[in-house]
């Protein structure tokens, strides 16, 4: 078997619904009301992901927030 560490992004939604993304794997999300219903569901979002696809070769290295008024 092969060990992952994947970086995931939490963010929350206008509806109030954490959303995660995983940057490494294409269409890798899902979301949820709170941290304890949302960990696990990425979780088993990424095996499924890693059967389809393999990851991208990534390294966390920050976050930005960038604000654009148009």
């Amino acid at each position: 078997m092969k060990s992952y560490r994947f970086t995931v992004l939490i963010e929350r939604d206008d509806d109030g619904y954490l959303v995660a993304t995983v940057p490494a794997l294409k269409s890798c999300y899902t979301q949820a009301k709170n941290m304890e219903e949302l960990l696990p569901r990425i979780k088993e979002v990424i095996e499924l992901c890693l059967q389809e696809e393999d990851p991208v070769p990534m390294s966390f290295e920050a976050v930005q927030q960038i604000e654009i008024t148009v």
